[in-house]
């Protein structure tokens, strides 16, 4: 990797580790703003939710402006909103008596800010290098702070509420003032002096040719990563439910927590090290991470409650394979796709994947129950590793 682009791939891997430190810290505080609003779990849930939500919807524009525009012009004002939302929803905590809905509200700002960020980092780092095998590294790196930063948040969210519920709320603004300084001085993206702006019509023509050739890849990438997200909070919002019910709580609960998330963590930075741009490994490296974690939840499904440490033990196992899975299908969505194009399908990719985000916890929250929740779980492993089986043909995905 270029020594000189270090510094850039540094700064764009602050924001996934910060978006994931604004969504991720209050899955352990959720119990504890339940108790204090009086609400019950699935509103609980959906503060959750509503951040993800809203970032379906605007994730494609946002994709599309950094394809017009450039990504540093969408994702410093996208910063600026998260900032100020998070502010919002603080603010709310302490100055209303019923603060619910405000705080709702600054979430739904806030993940319309997110929309503008974590997804125009995919394609940035693809813009950054010219190596494929740096583009591999540098989305590996992205995706280990992203993963690094679901580690830091339980143990972080529950810190931070042992002081009050609220702080984690307060703590936003902070995360992405550091974010917008690092992007601000630090990241350089060369202007490619080869691309010609093009207009409207024509952009949705070239985007609908490339959906109508390599359409079944595409979606074969899109909807497993979006089954990856899906399990993931599903599982991690039933752990932290659980782990509250068995009276653990604190920072112990949010050091249990982080515990199948180091495990995504580390494959998720060996893998995207290691893949290159052998796009026939991260075909398979995805299938056999779905087929491990299927394993892992069908065998917690198939036994019922075990002990707490059993159930860390699975869970560590099953998100191993899922930390795998997250680089190789980084790596095939954007080294597939031209430069011009590359900000808009990312953004599908993203905006699937925040799809599995919004529905995992209140589906986790509806269903309450361990065995059916964990076959779901195990189903949607399952389907997603067919789905890559079926649908991705290294040779076409070029």
């Amino acid at each position: 990797m270029e020594n000189k682009k270090k510094r850039d791939l540094a700064a764009i891997a602050s924001i996934p580790l910060m978006m994931t430190l604004a969504n991720s810290m209050l899955i352990p505080v959720l119990p504890a703003i339940q108790k204090v609003l009086g609400i019950n779990s699935f509103k609980t849930s959906l503060i959750i939710t509503s951040y993800a939500v809203i970032a379906i919807f605007f994730i494609p524009v946002a994709g599309y402006l950094s394809d017009l525009w450039g990504r540093k012009k969408v994702i410093l004002p996208g910063l600026i909103i998260v900032a100020a939302a998070g502010a919002l929803s603080g603010w709310a905590s302490i100055a209303m008596e019923k603060p619910y809905t405000m705080i709702m509200i600054g979430r739904l700002f806030q993940g319309l800010g997110a929309s503008a960020c974590f997804p125009v980092v995919l394609p940035l780092v693809g813009d950054l290098f010219k190596s494929e095998d740096d583009v591999s590294t540098g989305l590996g790196i992205v995706e280990t702070a992203n993963t690094f930063g679901k580690v830091l948040s339980p143990i972080l969210g529950s810190a931070l509420a042992m002081w009050a519920w609220y702080i984690p709320f307060w703590s936003i603004p902070v995360f992405s003032l550091i974010s917008i300084i690092l992007i601000s001085i630090w990241v350089k993206v060369p202007p490619d002096k080869n691309q010609k702006p093009i207009s409207f019509g024509e952009f949705m023509r070239s985007i609908k040719d490339l959906f109508r050739m390599q359409g079944k890849w595409l979606w074969g990438v899109f909807s497993s990563g979006g089954l990856n997200m899906f399990v993931m909070f599903a599982s991690l919002f039933y752990l932290s439910e659980m782990l509250e019910d068995r009276h653990i709580d604190g920072i112990a609960k949010g050091g249990l927590v982080a515990i199948p998330l180091a495990a995504l963590c580390a494959t998720s930075f060996g893998i995207g090290k290691w893949i290159g741009q052998n796009r026939a490994l991260m075909k398979w490296i995805s299938v056999i991470g779905f087929l491990i974690a299927t394993a892992c939840m069908a065998y917690l499904a198939l036994t019922g409650k075990k002990s707490t440490a059993s159930l860390l033990v699975f869970l560590f196992i099953g998100f191993a394979g899922l930390g795998a899975v997250l680089p190789s299908l980084d790596a095939l969505i954007t080294e597939g796709i031209k430069k011009e194009q590359r900000g808009t399908v990312t953004s599908f990719y993203s905006s699937i994947r925040f799809i599995g985000v919004a529905m995992g916890p209140p589906l986790a929250a509806l269903i309450n129950k361990f065995s059916a929740l964990f076959w779901l779980l195990s189903i949607s492993c399952l389907a997603a590793s067919l789905v890559v089986l079926w649908s991705i043909k290294p040779k076409r995905a070029a």
